[in-house]
């Protein structure tokens, strides 16, 4: 990642932090319940932290990327700035195949042959990416990676259905928990 974007990431973690992270009981994709939830809509529609972000996952990118693939929904807004930003081809992943059209999963680019990354928004295990793994692999695309914006599970971020795969995150759940911290003590001394 560039030094330019380093200096900003604290700072779009911030942002992050404050207009994305819900307090509650939320179960997730996985089935865990977390009582910390980060609404990934809440950032991905703010063209001020959409654009930063993007940047900052588009220097992620292994640099033999072909295709960069948005998964369904939350993926979308993000590999669209994404291309905006690269110049990179966007594929849109569907969580299934439409059943009317092209009657396809992935729409945009044909994958067969291409090297392709995935963009995921907020990603816990990975279920989402495994099921968008097996669609791609079955269109024969050479999936290379994925680049998220925020880590929220536990550990180094992994695949569990899918260890193989690198996941590259702009932002760790550690990271926007150090800055709600940061907020709440800088709101403290003021």
């Amino acid at each position: 990642m560039s030094s330019e974007t380093m200096l900003l990431l604290p700072d779009l973690a911030r942002q992050i932090a404050k207009v994305a992270t819900l307090e509650g009981e939320f179960v997730l994709r996985s089935g865990q319940v977390s009582e910390r939830y980060f609404d990934k809509y809440s950032f991905e529609g703010l063209p001020h932290i959409l654009r930063p972000l993007a940047r900052a996952m588009s220097e992620l990118l292994p640099p033999e990327t072909e295709i960069i693939a948005g998964l369904e929904l939350g993926g979308v807004p993000l590999v669209t700035a994404m291309s905006l930003e690269t110049g990179l081809p966007a594929a849109f992943v569907r969580k299934e195949p439409k059943s009317y059209g092209t009657c396809r999963a992935i729409e945009g680019q044909n994958l067969t042959g291409r090297k392709v990354v995935f963009v995921e928004d907020v990603i816990s295990t990975g279920g989402a990416v495994a099921d968008a793994l097996r669609l791609a692999t079955q269109e024969g695309a050479d999936v290379r990676a994925v680049v998220c914006a925020i880590w929220r599970g536990d550990g180094a971020p992994a695949i569990h259905a899918a260890p193989e795969l690198p996941v590259y995150p702009v932002f760790t759940r550690s990271d926007l928990e150090t800055s709600l911290g940061d907020q709440a003590n800088q709101m403290e001394t003021q």
